[in-house]
């Protein structure tokens, strides 16, 4: 079947790749540190350099920096030849990819980079090659296998440049001990962006929230209800939190209820969330309960008895804000 002999070449490739992949490991040595130790302490840019497909790589590994605060750009050797090394720096760090190391165009670019003493990490799999030979840094891959039939393609090659990357970046973000409350502000659109929106970030606060005082009358409490249009009263007693009333129980209580105390049909201790909550979880609570509000109090508050309340989700807002 040739369905068949097209998935085992798909397979064949992807555990060639894989069984190479695991030669990174040779790479965490001492000249890992030092490049760490280098980011870490960098006053400036770091800067990601690479042509062809080690350009590619760089362009990647430079965006997924700037996603954890380390400010980073591509600069492209080609381009740099024509005003582009204005942009760097002597305080800047320069990480420039070439499997080989022997990429004619990174040459002006080296030069000028050892001529204004700016530190360069390099990143090839021959020791000897030009890049290392100028590098303070050098960063050695392992020899690989390609994937191909040819033996020849970068497709091992250009993984394992990626993963090293993607380790420097990851290593750097556990030493900074970089947070989802970080990456959201420097990653705050897209799926991921959705994804790190806490209860406080899109909560109703202040005058929109619908509360009266737990003494108040039926009237009072269809009066809010129609003004703040939630389909809830937040009953207040003394500041704190003391019940909960639906437009559902307002509509239960019509016939009698023109002078009734709003506190005897109000459902008491009402479920809260914490604000820190994330909103895709506040959305699965309400699925499961069956409501279309939460209330929302701060991390102080939470585990006390008696809570203030913060805000309110409702149903309408995780929608608008396309939570899922």
């Amino acid at each position: 079947m040739k369905e068949k002999n097209y998935i085992s070449i798909a397979k064949r490739s992807a555990d060639i790749q894989i069984n190479e992949l695991k030669k990174i490991k040779k790479i965490f040595n001492y000249s890992f540190v030092k490049a760490v130790d280098l980011i870490l302490n960098c006053k400036g840019k770091v800067i990601f350099a690479g042509i062809g497909k080690s350009g590619l790589i760089a362009r990647k590994i430079s965006a997924t920096f700037s996603s954890i605060g380390i400010p980073s750009f591509f600069c492209d050797p080609a381009q740099a030849l024509h005003g582009d090394m204005g942009q760097i720096e002597k305080k800047d760090v320069l990480i420039i990819f070439s499997y080989s190391g022997n990429t004619s165009e990174l040459n002006n670019m080296l030069k000028y980079a050892n001529r204004y003493r700016i530190k360069i990490i390099g990143v090839a799999s021959k020791p000897d090659s030009i890049l290392l030979k100028a590098s303070d840094i050098k960063l050695i891959l392992p020899k690989v296998k390609e994937s191909d039939v040819t033996g020849m393609v970068p497709t091992s090659s250009t993984t394992i440049t990626l993963l090293l990357g993607d380790c420097l970046a990851t290593t750097v973000m556990n030493l900074k001990k970089f947070s989802k409350e970080k990456f959201k502000i420097f990653h705050p659109g897209g799926n991921i962006g959705k994804s790190l929106l806490l209860a406080k970030d899109i909560m109703i606060t202040g005058k929109k929230m619908p509360i009266l005082n737990y003494n108040k009358k039926f009237k009072e409490a269809l009066k809010v209800m129609n003004q703040k249009k939630l389909g809830i009263v937040v009953l207040i007693k003394n500041n704190y939190i003391y019940g909960l009333i639906t437009d559902g129980d307002l509509r239960r209580e019509f016939k009698n209820s023109n002078n009734e105390n709003l506190k005897n049909f109000a459902t008491n201790n009402p479920l809260v969330v914490n604000e820190n909550m994330p909103a895709t979880k506040a959305l699965a609570i309400m699925n499961e309960k069956k409501i279309t509000s939460l209330l929302v109090v701060s991390d102080n508050e939470y585990k006390k008895s008696k809570q203030k309340l913060t805000g309110i989700i409702h149903i309408h807002i995780l929608l608008k804000n396309e939570i899922q």
